[in-house]
């Protein structure tokens, strides 16, 4: 009987952990596999200089995206308009939900004002404002954030809206991200100086154009006071996305994108800086700088029909190949962690057919990480080769014949 109760005993504790792993984002796994568990449904951990997912979590799966959306509202803002801009306030614009600055219709701001304000406190009606003025419409907006997500590489990302609240288009497409794409975002985002000294500016006050109200907004993302090193960064919650974050951190000149879908609901806010931290200290401790470049053993290609250098016919014509990469390519690092290895795959013409002209493409060398390209550069004929025809065979018995 006692024997029996420690089976079911043990047989509880077993259930009960399998629960817990269901509720607090899947099962845990090595240091050299991944990060461990984390609360968030979808996550992401890329390297932001390449763009290479390091870590992921369900990252290509489609899920709502909240207020990280503000994140492409404001660079294409920024790419668009300028901060001096006079931006009127509609009425679709005022009538936002919360969370929201309280503007008026007809109210005046400088664009650089509004800004701030949706990055800073993610207003609702300030992201809606900034769309129209720029997209004429929320529509012609969208348009825009869409074509922009496309150009970035993004694979699976929807914008219905320039706020991020939960919404459906007239196709019945749901205003959705993947992690991977919403990584993608940010990284070019911390490209542009402009965006970051906007997202790391813990307080600003301005007035309307009018100079009847003053407003003072202090940074929501609390987390860039809570990890020494965090460059930048956007919170976002709706009740279908949940708590989402997307953030930049820079340590040792390594720079890591994390982006949090789906990361916990009410009450549990904090699910997502927990899961910050799991992520970042698995970047830190597990990726490195590493120099990838090797120099390439490139043999010659033969050429069909073609005239060697030395004029024996009886030899065959061939080109040396040649890469052409800057002393700076060749000295740049990546992160790689323990075991990875970089592979070197050339794929070159076995052979070609006459006239070959000097410089003109002939294959090409990739640098890769798993299925990840780090960096590919073409191969190119190092000299001309021509043609082997009739009159070349005819005026080359005539040198001989003269000539020798």
């Amino acid at each position: 009987m006692r024997k029996m109760k420690r089976h079911l005993k043990r047989a509880g504790a077993a259930f009960l952990a399998a629960v817990c792993l269901l509720l607090y984002g899947g099962a845990s796994v090595s240091a050299q596999e991944g990060p461990g568990s984390l609360y968030a449904l979808s996550a992401v951990l890329m390297d932001g200089q390449t763009g290479r997912v390091l870590y992921g979590k369900d990252a290509d799966t489609v899920r709502a995206m909240a207020s990280t959306t503000k994140v492409m509202t404001c660079i294409l803002a920024l790419e668009h308009a300028n901060g001096a801009d006079e931006v009127v306030i509609s009425d679709k614009a005022a009538i936002q939900p919360e969370i929201k600055m309280h503007v008026k219709k007809g109210e005046r701001y400088r664009m650089q004002d509004l800004l701030y304000a949706m990055m800073l406190k993610s207003y609702n009606d300030v992201a809606v404002a900034v769309a129209e003025h720029i997209g004429g419409s929320v529509s012609g907006f969208a348009e825009m954030m869409n074509s922009k997500a496309l150009a970035l590489g993004c694979k699976a990302t929807h914008f219905v809206t320039p706020n991020g609240l939960d919404a459906i288009d007239e196709k019945g497409e749901m205003h959705s991200t993947t992690a991977a794409d919403l990584a993608l975002i940010m990284r070019y985002a911390i490209q542009n100086p402009t965006f970051l000294s906007l997202t790391q500016m813990r307080d600003y006050s301005f007035w309307d154009m009018d100079k009847t109200r003053n407003f003072t907004i202090h940074n929501a993302n609390a987390y860039l006071d809570m990890r020494e090193g965090m460059i930048s960064g956007k919170t976002g919650f709706t009740g279908n996305a949940g708590y989402c974050y997307v953030g930049a951190y820079e340590s040792k000149g390594r720079v890591f994108i994390v982006a949090l879908l789906g990361c916990g609901w009410p009450n549990n806010k904090t699910y997502k800086w927990r899961d910050m931290d799991t992520l970042l200290n698995y970047g830190e401790e597990q990726y490195h700088l590493q120099e990838y470049w090797q120099e390439p053993r490139l043999l010659p290609v033969i050429v069909e029909n073609g005239i060697p250098d030395s004029g024996d016919l009886t030899e065959a014509a061939y080109t040396d190949l040649t890469c052409r990469f800057s002393k700076k390519a060749s000295l740049q690092k990546v992160l790689m962690r323990q075991g990875e290895e970089v592979k070197i795959t050339q794929t070159v013409k076995e052979t070609v057919t006459a006239p070959v002209q000097e410089g003109e493409k002939l294959g090409e060398i990739v640098y890769s990480i798993d299925d990840f390209c780090l960096a590919s550069y073409d191969l190119l004929a190092k000299s001309a080769v021509e043609r082997l025809t009739m009159e070349w065979c005819v005026e080359d018995i005539f040198r001989r014949f003269f000539h020798d």
